[in-house]
């Protein structure tokens, strides 16, 4: 498969994170396509919303290329490539790989005919998923969690959140809208002394109308933004709800790819 498309990542970009891919084995079929092959028809699919069994006849078979992706996610490997590149892309931009602040935010996205847990929600009259992100100040994604779209924005925060507090020891500070103000902010105040984070809520104005740029919020906007402007995310197409995880890290490797080792296009 060609690295002409504008999904793919080049070779040189791929050299970050090709020892995380394990090594072929003594034993068995020898391997015909190359990972970087492998990765480019996945990030095809994902910028163009296509089917596994639609991707192009120069991508390797859609069975290989869907065997790769499920296998690769039931190791973890989306993961551990996706953290490891958030502290590559902090460290190259002279901030501590460990955040001391982070963005909460949450998006509802409608899915497709495929069976899997969806959800409605009431506020944003979406029927489907809801996708709950914490983003550091450069938009990067810390951790995200996808529960169906019923699962209400403070109960949402809290699989992410306690989670956070484990991972990220330096983490003081959260921003969040006011969807979050309430139980959410007295469940955290108790968990203060252990792990000492601190939830603020950025209200909008008393006499604001219409869109207005609210401090900090604009960044985790701004990462969903990234995130939509891959077809595959804007509806939610997956079956399990591990595996549109799992897309959304992909989203985000490759723009830190390309912010590690950015193409020079004419």
């Amino acid at each position: 498969m060609p690295n002409s498309y504008p999904s793919s990542i080049s070779a040189q970009q791929f050299e970050e994170i090709n020892d995380f891919f394990s090594r072929p084995q003594s034993t068995g079929r020898p391997r015909v396509h190359h990972r970087l092959t492998i990765l480019n028809a996945i990030l095809y699919l994902l910028s163009s919303g296509c089917a596994w069994r639609l991707l192009p006849h120069d991508c390797p078979p859609w069975q290989t290329v869907y065997s790769c992706f499920r296998r690769w996610k039931r190791e973890g490997l989306w993961g551990i490539i996706h953290d490891y590149l958030v502290k590559l892309v902090r460290h190259a931009s002279g901030k501590h790989t460990n955040p001391t602040a982070a963005i909460l935010d949450s998006q509802s996205v409608k899915t497709a005919d495929q069976a899997g847990e969806r959800g409605y929600d009431a506020g944003k009259k979406i029927k489907g998923r809801k996708r709950h992100l914490l983003v550091d100040t450069l938009g990067l994604l810390l951790h995200v969690v996808v529960t169906p779209a019923s699962v209400q924005d403070r109960d949402g925060a809290r699989f992410v959140l306690a989670m956070m507090a484990h991972w990220f020891s330096r983490l003081r500070v959260v921003w969040a809208d006011g969807g979050y103000a309430g139980s959410l902010v007295d469940w955290l105040w108790q968990l203060r002394a252990c792990h000492k984070i601190r939830l603020e809520i950025v209200k909008r104005g008393a006499r604001q109308r219409g869109f207005a740029v609210l401090p900090k919020r604009w960044i985790v906007e701004r990462t969903l933004g990234w995130l939509t402007k891959n077809r595959r995310l804007r509806c939610d197409y997956e079956q399990l709800t591990d595996t549109s995880e799992a897309m959304i890290r992909i989203a985000m490797i490759r723009l830190m790819l390309r912010r590690l080792h950015p193409l020079n296009r004419i």
